[in-house]
């Protein structure tokens, strides 16, 4: 059974840094692309950051200088370093792995609060 496990959430003021990290138990973590996703309360989930096989990223415009995302296969964990936090990121964060096949599972979730 495939888990995503998310740790390093918390509560952080307005211009602080987290770093989240999911450990991933896929038998060949290599071949997923491996994603950051949040939702707010009475948002829609958005996509936050994702990092393909070849490490290529891809970032929302809102968080874009300020969070990065990085993966390291040997350990299969993935992290979303977040810097310069503001309100509005608070969120739960989801940490996402997906197959080319189509096939993707998804972390239980860590919550994110940045107060002002």
């Amino acid at each position: 059974q495939v888990q995503l496990v998310e740790s390093g959430g918390g509560l952080v003021q307005a211009g602080g840094s987290l770093r989240l990290s999911c450990a991933a138990s896929l038998s060949i973590f290599s071949i997923y692309t491996m994603g950051w996703f949040r939702q707010a309360p009475g948002k829609q989930r958005e996509l936050v950051a994702l990092i393909t096989t070849g490490s290529r990223t891809n970032y929302a415009d809102s968080v874009k200088g300020r969070f990065t995302i990085s993966r390291d296969n040997a350990k299969k964990t993935v992290a979303l370093q977040m810097n310069a936090l503001k309100p509005e990121d608070t969120a739960v964060y989801y940490c996402h792995a997906e197959h080319y096949s189509g096939s993707y599972y998804w972390g239980q979730g860590t919550q994110v609060t940045v107060s002002s």
